[in-house]
């Protein structure tokens, strides 16, 4: 798996890699994960011969992909975000041979640059086939990225990048709905396979009262603000595109009516300072907690100490963090946009709302204040959320490969004649 984003760089892609390269090893496939190199990361890590499906505690990273399944390129910071990295162009030879020496069968693409241009290299010379997972609709992120450019260039930008990535693989995986239709505009030979990410349920579900005194206990002493608050939880980017400011004011709607809540935001990213000046604007900041990034586990944890998870968001491509919630036990409401549209398609294990603060608070205080009402959607999120576990996705994108694999080779054979 070829991807420019990698723990501990934490978003979506990160995740889906992550997940699947897991349940794939767990599987007894052998995997590899060429990403770029992090100051953060554990070790930059040459590749060793005998990778295999082992997970041995004292050769994992902390997300569970044993270290010596990845292949960490040395990297350059990107100018434009402060939290990624990109490879460095000339290590392409030497990336190159690591992939000599693994020998694999497919080749998986989860990103668009340079990191990407070693996966597709790697697949002609070793004439195997590479897919490609488009993640991420750029349009919805390059104007955050680049806020100083021209909306001519981003045009201009964006139609190379998306023409570009969808021209090069052999075939295609889409994570939604949403961008099955856009990569459709884009790609006529082979329609797309449709493939959300699957949640591990062994890292997301209830816990038991004794675990969640416990894990709020400890979150308590960190954060004491928590204390005797009911907590409605926000994990992910703190970006522009998350459309945070919908939370903001909502709070203010919320607060009036129910302050024993606390509003608990999970991650951090380049407009964290604004989010908190604007929270202080309103006289909000004693309703709000900030914990940055937690790791998955962690974050697990707060899932299930908490009320009720709320998520903003109109850029998302799936909307994995509210199948994680549900997982967990807890009803959602959230933004029905895009990826979360798809996922939730209704007020399923909560409620999905329009894009107006009005709805979003009424929803949110339905809940708080109807003990039925609660109950009722948090037994339906975790029923819901059953349907989307990694065990279910894993096996279709086994059977992707597959099929991939062996149309692949009808073709050469066929040009050889």
């Amino acid at each position: 798996m070829f991807t420019d984003s990698y723990w501990p760089r934490i978003n979506g892609v990160s995740v889906s890699v992550e997940s699947f390269a897991s349940a794939l090893i767990k599987l007894d496939h052998q995997v590899l994960i060429i990403c770029p190199y992090y100051p953060e990361s554990p070790t930059q890590t040459s590749f060793a011969k005998g990778v295999h499906g082992s997970t041995a505690q004292s050769d994992s990273s902390p997300h569970g992909i044993p270290e010596s399944s990845i292949i960490r390129v040395p990297s350059l910071p990107l100018p434009i975000s402060d939290e990624d990295r990109i490879s460095k162009s000339h290590k392409l030879f030497w990336v190159s041979k690591q992939i000599d020496k693994f020998m694999p069968d497919i080749i998986h693409v989860h990103s668009e640059f340079v990191t990407a241009d070693f996966g597709y290299y790697c697949a002609r010379v070793h004439k195997i086939p590479a897919i490609y997972t488009y993640h991420t609709l750029w349009g919805d992120y390059m104007k955050n990225y680049i806020p100083w450019a021209p909306l001519f260039i981003l045009k201009f930008i964006l139609w190379v990048v998306e023409s570009t990535s969808f021209r090069r693989p052999y075939r295609i995986i889409v994570p939604s709905e949403v961008i099955l239709d856009y990569a459709r505009k884009y790609r006529s030979r082979k329609p797309p396979y449709l493939l959300p990410t699957g949640i591990d349920d062994k890292i997301f579900y209830p816990r038991t009262e004794t675990e969640n005194a416990n894990f709020r206990k400890s979150m308590e002493n960190m954060y004491p603000a928590l204390k005797q608050k009911r907590i409605l939880l926000y994990a992910g980017r703190v970006g522009k595109e998350k459309n945070l400011e919908l939370i903001l004011r909502a709070a203010v709607k919320i607060v009036k009516e129910q302050d024993d809540v606390i509003f608990l935001i999970v991650g951090s990213g380049p407009d964290i300072y604004g989010f908190k000046e604007e929270c202080e604007t309103l006289n909000l900041m004693n309703y709000f907690v900030f914990t940055g990034y937690l790791e998955r586990s962690l974050l697990a944890g707060a899932y299930c100490i908490s009320k009720i998870f709320i998520f903003p968001s109109i850029t998302e491509t799936q909307g994995l963090v509210t199948i994680e919630a549900m997982l967990s036990g807890i009803p959602v409401v959230a933004v029905g946009e895009r990826g979360t549209l798809m996922v939730m398609r209704g007020d399923n294990g909560g409620f999905m709302v329009p894009n107006d603060e009005n709805m979003f608070a009424r929803r949110i205080l339905d809940l708080l204040k109807d003990e039925d009402l609660y109950r009722k959607k948090a037994s339906e999120a975790l029923l819901y959320g059953k349907k989307w576990t990694m065990d279910v996705m894993v096996k279709r994108l086994e059977n992707i490969y597959t099929e991939v694999i062996a149309d692949y080779k009808k073709e050469r054979e066929q040009k050889k004649r």
